[in-house]
């Protein structure tokens, strides 16, 4: 863990964690594929019951995000993202252990993620317990039209 990382939990639309996550967000996504949210799209899923977002700060600078949605008692990681320069340091990291601590928490038994198959992620995620579930063909559109597969990974946190 870096010196001076802190995790802070947000459970409804906090402006400043929403603030945040789009500052992160527009550094972490590469536009070519068009993943990267709108502010009215996350705080739309803000609103939702179940929704919590995470962010990853040194000091009062935000370093990275996580965003997940439960239903009952499985939840969606919708968004883990981390600033580049921050990259390789633990942070996502962090961000990946304390969403299923949350989940546990809160009663929830699995966690569910897609993932564009030529993300760098995917070790993370399996390195974690994640489990691949099935591959979606050309389920993103990239901004130049060109489609990408869709990995689902789950994990199953019982015990």
């Amino acid at each position: 863990m870096i010196p001076g990382l802190t995790l802070d939990t947000y459970d409804e639309g906090e402006r400043i964690a929403m603030s945040d996550a789009m500052d992160v967000m527009v550094q972490a996504f590469d536009p070519a594929f068009g993943e990267a949210w709108t502010l009215p799209q996350l705080a739309g899923v803000m609103t939702m019951p179940g929704t919590w977002i995470t962010i990853a700060r040194i000091d009062a600078a935000a370093l990275g995000f996580a965003l997940v949605r439960s239903v009952l008692d499985e939840c969606e990681l919708l968004l883990l993202a981390v600033s580049p320069p921050w990259r390789g340091r633990g942070i996502g990291k962090a961000l990946l252990l304390d969403s299923l601590r949350t989940a546990r928490r809160r009663g929830i038994t699995s966690m569910n993620l897609e993932v564009r198959a030529s993300n760098t992620a995917i070790g993370l995620y399996e390195k974690a317990g994640f489990e691949y579930v099935h591959r979606r063909p050309g389920y993103y559109r990239g901004n130049d039209g060109q489609l990408h597969d869709a990995l689902s990974f789950r994990i199953d946190m019982l015990g």
